[in-house]
């Protein structure tokens, strides 16, 4: 795990649970408990200045969860956000939020749905400069904004048009534009590709990286993607279930992965000099978070459990420069990692 003596932030034991519970009257006349869904269960990492972390797993997994919870979107049900020394749930007063927020920006999956279709791109890329009155007069506002359109490949003519005039790709620079315009120091990406073709993922993912290196950004990277991470990470988090099973710096999670998930999920990855093997999905289904499985939970899934994964829960502990959350890797039952032989 990062050294949180270089961390920008750090998350500690976050945790978000949502009432799914049937109405009130539903339930008494029913005779039903209230349900709860702990879509994030005690996550912690840190992201150090200047890297991107990246958390990875499948759709349902709580990555989303995080990234809202991170940038204040939603309140911890437990848990704490510290950016740059400063709780941020410790916070009330707007006074005090306001240049904190300013420091955080998020781009969103869909770049159809996250830009206002009623205005003009100017407005869309100005709209944290009017926010946190960061210009003074009309004619900078205008200038800020040409800057920030040329920054990601735009014309500042552009900033006339309205977004339905712009495909895909286009649209998310956009998006891009509108969170770097309030000069932040961190920005979360939930899934800022995911929605695009495969060709402009590659363009959207180089121009992130270009932009990183000239301002100095720091990036938390959600996707349910590892080839997609593996071109932007500094770092991976692979989370499964609301929790994470294993961190670690992308280079050794590609090469030495040791939990068996995110054995599983690099196994799924096209590999060229691989083309003539039969290629399966990660088995099985991921269980209902109302209602986790005992232990650990992806023990139904997992090929090396165990008794004692189906009882109790692991905890994350270090492996070599890994944190891992697993009985088998802690009881070395697990046979060293090949893309050939995961360990099905």
């Amino acid at each position: 795990m990062a050294d949180t003596t270089e961390a920008l932030v750090e998350i500690r034991d976050l945790a978000k649970t949502f009432d799914v519970s049937k109405p009130w009257l539903a339930r008494l006349l029913e005779g039903i408990p209230v349900q709860a869904l702990k879509a994030v269960d005690g996550v912690a990492f840190s992201i150090r200045r200047g890297e991107t972390f990246s958390l990875v797993g499948e759709s349902g997994c709580g990555k989303s969860s995080v990234a809202r919870m991170v940038v204040g979107l939603d309140r911890p049900t437990r848990g704490s956000v510290v950016f740059d020394g400063t709780n941020l749930a410790a916070l009330r007063r707007r006074a005090d939020i306001a240049p904190l927020r300013r420091r955080m920006q998020m781009i969103f999956q869909d770049p159809y749905a996250s830009l206002n279709p009623r205005w003009r791109v100017t407005d869309v890329v100005a709209e944290p400069l009017d926010a946190f009155g960061l210009v003074g007069s009309r004619s900078e506002r205008t200038e800020k904004v040409a800057d920030m359109l040329q920054q990601v490949g735009l014309s500042p003519d552009d900033g006339r048009k309205y977004p339905h005039e712009f495909s895909g790709g286009q649209r998310q620079r956009i998006s891009i534009a509108r969170a770097l315009a309030a000069n932040p120091d961190f920005v979360v990406c939930d899934e800022p590709t995911s929605a695009l073709d495969v060709s402009v993922q590659a363009q959207i993912l180089n121009l992130m990286k270009d932009l990183q290196q000239r301002f100095g950004l720091t990036y938390l990277f959600i996707s349910h993607d590892l080839s997609v991470v593996n071109h932007v990470s500094s770092r991976i988090g692979v989370m499964y279930l609301g929790r994470l099973c294993e961190v670690a710096a992308a280079s050794d999670l590609f090469r030495h992965p040791q939990h068996p998930y995110s054995r599983l999920l690099l196994d799924t990855i096209p590999d060229v000099a691989m083309a003539g093997r039969a290629r399966a999905p990660v088995p099985g289904e991921v269980p209902d978070p109302i209602d986790p499985p005992p232990g650990c939970a992806f023990h139904p899934r997992c090929p090396f459990a165990g008794e004692r994964c189906l009882q109790e829960r692991p905890e994350p502990a270090q492996y070599g420069h890994s944190t891992v959350a697993c009985h088998a890797v802690e009881e070395r039952r697990i046979p060293p990692f090949s893309r050939s032989n995961p360990g099905r």
